[in-house]
């Protein structure tokens, strides 16, 4: 990337404090991404695209106003800041409107994270096609049976920079990128259904995708392992909920530590501070310094420096998202405003003797569906899986539910896989749920 944002983002400071903010905070992001689709042995789409933009942040009066524009040329940037500080004159004052305090920006890692890879920019459309056409050749080549209907594969790589300014002395730019392929297969069921499954790899470099055609195998399997799916008697049982199908879950959980749900009143978190709110064996922290993470990050949207931070130890909750507007309106100190790679604690034992051990219960593949209340803490979830029966997966099962609340359900969590899902910033292994009640039939 050859122009300097850091320097355009610079320019645009200077604007603002010329045009009389008594502060202001610029960033500067420019991305290219490009998407190839597949489907059943012929190319569905491309796509390819630029994009550059400028969000200002300003702080006029005791007013705050924020605005974005993709037209930097430097007559159309002047007009744009120069409007923008007036619309702002306009507006009421928010006196919890500031700037993080400088000691935030402060011990910034200067370690490479292995967020980008440049390697991206030998990408041509040929590679791109290889991807995909190999994935369907992994599918297809894993159907002994002829039952597959349709498979669909699609490749996408993204690499971006970001760029910003603050005039209380913050600046930083990085840059990030990630790959990703994902296999979708539909197959035909005796009874005419054409249930289907997905299988997807998503990482940060080039060299770290699977090997060509694992995933669309991977699809395969798993799309011919739902034939048969059906729904089976309701009960109260052991769940095993494997790793792929977690950061679901784990999104409904975390979403309630957000400042804006505590400040709202609308999360079932608020006053739960150093109280029990899951199993003792539950450790979840957030990580965003993690080497090649999907979500790591050397400093927030903010400008804040990001640390390691326990979010539940031992079951116990050690805090909250805080960017610095709903930290000032609590009364409390910023963190960050919100996630980058979320952790979950791994344990020693793998899938298989997860499964191996339950005698009466179910395995949870994904989630399809339902709601969960930040307020309440309550959930409804549809999901699809296998009946586990001996230590073993029998029957496939589908048109399930299961609900409850969290701070119930996650007092029930008994043991913690080790098989880490990796391709995703929600980084969970396959956890085991004791007296789970499960409706079917």
């Amino acid at each position: 990337m050859s122009e300097n944002l850091l320097d355009r983002a610079k320019d645009a400071l200077t604007l603002a404090k010329k045009a009389g903010a008594a502060d202001a905070a610029t960033s500067l992001r420019r991305s290219r991404e490009v998407i190839t689709k597949w489907r059943d042995g012929k190319l569905e789409n491309v796509s390819d695209a630029v994009s550059r933009a400028l969000s200002i942040q300003l702080y006029v009066d005791g007013r705050y106003g924020s605005m974005s524009t993709s037209d930097l040329r430097k007559a159309a940037l002047e007009r744009f800041v120069g409007d923008a500080v007036a619309m702002v004159r306009a507006l009421a004052k928010d006196p919890q409107r500031k700037l993080p305090d400088p000691s935030a920006y402060a011990d910034r890692t200067r370690d490479d994270l292995e967020i980008f890879d440049p390697k991206l920019a030998e990408l041509d459309a040929n590679a791109r096609l290889g991807r995909v056409r190999a994935l369907e050749a992994g599918a297809r080549g894993g159907d002994g049976s002829g039952k597959i209907v349709s498979v669909t594969s699609s490749f996408t790589d993204y690499t971006g920079e970001i760029a910003r300014v603050t005039s209380n002395g913050f600046e930083g730019s990085y840059q990030h990128s990630y790959v990703s392929e994902e296999c979708e297969v539909s197959v035909k069921d005796s009874d005419g259904r054409r249930p289907s499954d997905w299988s997807n790899a998503s990482v940060r470099r080039y060299a770290d995708l699977p090997a060509s055609g694992v995933t669309g195998r991977d699809a395969t399997a798993r799309a011919l392992a739902r034939l048969g799916a059906k729904k089976v008697a309701s009960g109260t049982k052991t769940v095993v909920i494997e790793a792929r199908a977690m950061p679901s879950l784990l999104r409904l959980l975390i979403a309630p530590l957000s400042g804006s749900n505590l400040q709202q009143k609308q999360s079932f978190y608020d006053g739960q501070v150093g109280k029990r709110v899951a199993s003792p064996v539950l450790g979840l922290s957030d990580e965003p310094l993690l080497g090649r993470g999907l979500g790591s990050r050397p400093f927030d949207s903010e400008g804040m420096t990001l640390k390691r931070r326990a979010l539940i130890a031992a079951g116990n909750l050690e805090g909250y998202y805080l960017d610095v507007y709903y930290a000032a309106k609590l009364g409390l100190s910023p963190t960050t405003g919100g996630p980058t790679n979320l952790v979950v604690k791994p344990g020693t034992k793998s899938l298989d003797a997860l499964i191996g051990d339950v005698k009466d219960g179910f395995l949870i593949t994904a989630f399809l569906g339902g709601n969960s209340n930040a307020t309440t803490g309550a959930f409804s979830l549809g999901f699809s899986g296998f009946l586990l029966e001996k230590g073993e997966k029998r029957q496939a099962i589908a048109e399930m539910n299961v609900a409850g609340k969290h701070l119930d359900f996650w007092k029930k969590l008994s043991l913690v896989g080790s098989d880490v899902y990796p391709y995703s910033t929600l980084r969970s292994p396959s956890l085991v749920f004791q007296g789970v009640s499960v409706a079917g039939t």
